[in-house]
């Protein structure tokens, strides 16, 4: 349990008003007299030595005064007596006739006590109850400031970051130059008629540097800066998150010009009516708040929302139109040059070698984010320190990209030496594979220690930044997918459970090329399988299937032809350049691991796999004689679903026999 936080509630308050209580009540009730036992106090009576006495009725008890002071309990005693001694207690007094005479006395309740035991457990009753209102709303925030914004106010003294802070990307960083401008030189662009944006959305994957940018363009413009999570909003009382986006524009405004930004904004804007519950809940009302206030702008006010997520597609609709989020800017991971200057960034302050080619990182690392390149320079950075050298390498380098890609080596994981020959040759037919076709990238690495969830992995990067995909390269990564399960075949004559994510990957990537990319005679450029939207339902229970059971099984069947087809090719381009295997297989054995220098002295002599035929999407549609193979196609973003199909003139070819597969000889073992 955290001391702190037990001290922060309404525990250490409460036993400290009790003991003020009993404190309190004990010392009212000390009136100086000695407590003694009723024999003790009997034998005072009976020797005469008492100058008077006061009998409390109720309390049963004696109260004593004697002549002369006792040498062990002094002067004033007391004792207690039970009702069936009441009678020789009061005979005893009698007997004792003391000169300063006796008492009989009945007790009367004190006012004060009264009073107390009455307020006291009112007074506690509110003080639990305020301790625990303040704690829910945390912070030191005061009771009944449930509706309070608990947007945090960034100060001029705080560090700024700017526009030279972000490296890659440019284009968000000229649409929010002109946000800054409009916040210093508004005058400027209502003379022209303009209007302010009043929203700006930015979206894209995560750790590309949504925040970063919007604190930019805060230390850029030196305006007020309001920075709220989007669940933050939200509380367990109703009506709070209203409250909270009433007040958060109402600062805003009164110290315009300034900007508000809401990270995470998907936690409030989420598309109303959407999921299994009902429609009117907390967070639709704060929504709707929000989409209040940012339709009730003054032009004039000059405050500017700025919002970032990752999951555009499920923000309301009515967030997202033109007078509310009027500018919706991407952030998309950076590309080969925008790396490298976001290597550049955060590479200062950091001792690097000389040796060091910040472009060389860039082009080892596509499809990296901003956040996944800092955490490159930081473990390098960590390796470095743990090994005890002073500079960061390109050995320290590779090794981070290495674990951000895959994970830590697992040192402590010892093969055997038959699975170690088993994995150097399952990644060296997916090197093989990949090194013999025709459209695929290099392979730069290749290793068989263990790193992560993989007992080996083979590596193959682009030279430069890709942004659609051709068929004809797909069918290239199926082939180098079942590189592997088809060298344990051709090997060992039993394949492993080790090649069960590259059927899966290869299996994902033959059903897109059926049901989104349109890549297949036989089922077409359909797109078969809709996404319902609904957000709430999962990840895998929100797609429906808007085709036929027959539709189904024909897209099975694709799927399958097109695994087999790799299956095959990647038989045929093992099987050609077996002696490239088994030296490949040996080199792994022996060093572990092999970089491209190396790999490239093995491949040299490598028989490519023969061009496919001519893939036409049907017979009918002959446009002249003569044309190039796949003019004329459109090419489109792999991540919107769109693929380069091809059309050619040609007639279409026969399909090629496929190879036999023959059964291999022993396995070779490899040498060192």
């Amino acid at each position: 349990m955290n001391v702190k936080r037990l001290f922060k509630g309404p525990i250490p308050y409460l036993i400290i008003a009790a003991l003020v209580f009993w404190i309190g009540i004990s010392l009212m009730s000390m009136n100086g007299f000695r407590e003694v036992s009723t024999q003790e106090g009997l034998a005072f009576l009976e020797k005469g030595q008492v100058k008077e006495a006061v009998i409390t009725d109720g309390d049963q008890r004696v109260d004593l005064t004697l002549t002369k002071a006792d040498d062990e309990f002094g002067k004033q005693v007391q004792f207690y007596y039970v009702g069936a001694r009441a009678a020789d207690v009061v005979e005893a007094v009698d007997a004792a006739d003391p000169s300063g005479g006796y008492n009989d006395k009945v007790p009367q309740p004190s006012w004060l006590l009264s009073m107390l035991g009455l307020l006291l457990p009112l007074l506690l009753i509110g003080v639990f109850f305020w301790l625990m209102l303040s704690g829910m709303q945390g912070g030191g925030n005061k009771v009944m400031q449930f509706g309070k914004s608990k947007a945090k106010l960034v100060s001029k003294e705080s560090p700024k970051v700017t526009f030279d802070d972000v490296a890659g990307a440019d284009e968000a960083i000229e649409e929010l130059e002109e946000i800054k401008d409009f916040l210093k030189e508004p005058a400027k662009f209502q003379a022209v008629g303009a209007r302010i944006p009043k929203g700006v959305l930015l979206y894209g994957p995560p750790g590309t540097g949504k925040t970063l940018l919007a604190r930019a363009v805060a230390g850029e413009a030196g305006v007020p800066f309001y920075s709220i999570s989007g669940s933050d909003f939200v509380e367990m009382f109703v009506g709070v998150g209203a409250s909270r986006v009433r007040d958060l524009f109402q600062q805003a405004k009164e110290n315009s010009p300034a900007i508000i930004f809401v990270d995470e904004i998907d936690a409030v804007g989420r598309h109303r009516g959407a999921g299994m519950g009902g429609g009117h809940d907390e967070r639709e009302q704060t929504l709707n708040q929000l989409l209040v206030e940012m339709d009730g702008f003054d032009v004039k006010t000059n405050v500017i929302l700025i919002a970032a997520t990752n999951r555009p597609d499920i923000l309301d609709p009515a967030l997202l139109r033109p007078g509310r989020f009027d500018r919706q800017i991407g952030v998309d991971a950076p590309d080969l040059a925008g790396r490298k200057k976001i290597l550049e960034v955060h590479g200062k302050g950091k001792p690097l070698a000389a040796s060091v080619d910040l472009e060389v990182v860039a082009r080892k690392s596509p499809g990296f984010t901003g956040a996944d390149l800092a955490n490159v320079l930081n473990e390098a950075a960590l390796l470095t320190a743990r090994s005890n050298a002073q500079l960061i390498d390109n050995r320290a380098l590779d090794e981070a990209i290495d674990r951000v890609i895959a994970g830590p080596q697992r040192r402590t994981r010892v093969m055997r030496e038959q699975e170690k020959l088993i994995t150097a040759y399952h990644e060296g037919g997916h090197a093989l594979a990949a090194a013999a076709m025709n459209n695929t990238d290099p392979v730069t690495k290749v290793t068989i220690l263990p790193r992560g969830r993989a007992l080996g992995y083979t590596m193959v990067l682009p030279l430069e930044d890709k942004y659609s995909v051709t068929r004809n390269e797909l069918l290239d990564q199926l082939a180098y997918a079942m590189g592997g399960r088809v060298a344990e075949e051709l090997v060992f004559h039993d394949p492993t459970t080790g090649a069960s994510n590259d059927i899966e990957k290869a299996t994902g990537i033959a059903r897109k090329m059926v049901t989104e990319y349109g890549m297949t005679t036989d089922v077409g450029a359909v797109k078969l399988g809709q996404s319902s939207g609904e957000m709430f339902l999962g990840r895998d229970m929100g797609h429906q299937r808007d085709y036929s059971e027959e539709i189904a099984q024909r897209v099975d069947a694709q799927v399958r032809e097109l695994i087999e087809a790799a299956h095959d090719e990647a038989w045929q381009v093992i099987t050609t350049n077996r002696a490239v295997l088994d030296r490949l297989a040996a080199e792994l054995m022996e060093k572990e691991t092999l970089d491209h220098n190396q790999l490239a002295e093995i491949f040299k002599d490598v028989k490519k796999l023969p061009p496919r035929p001519v893939w036409l999407s049907s017979k009918k549609r002959p446009v002249g004689s003569g044309s190039a193979v796949g003019s004329a196609s459109f090419t489109a973003p792999i991540d919107s679903g769109a693929a380069d199909g091809g059309v050619s003139s040609e007639p279409e070819p026969e399909a090629p026999a496929k190879p036999k597969r023959t059964r291999a000889t022993k396995p070779r073992p490899a040498t060192a």
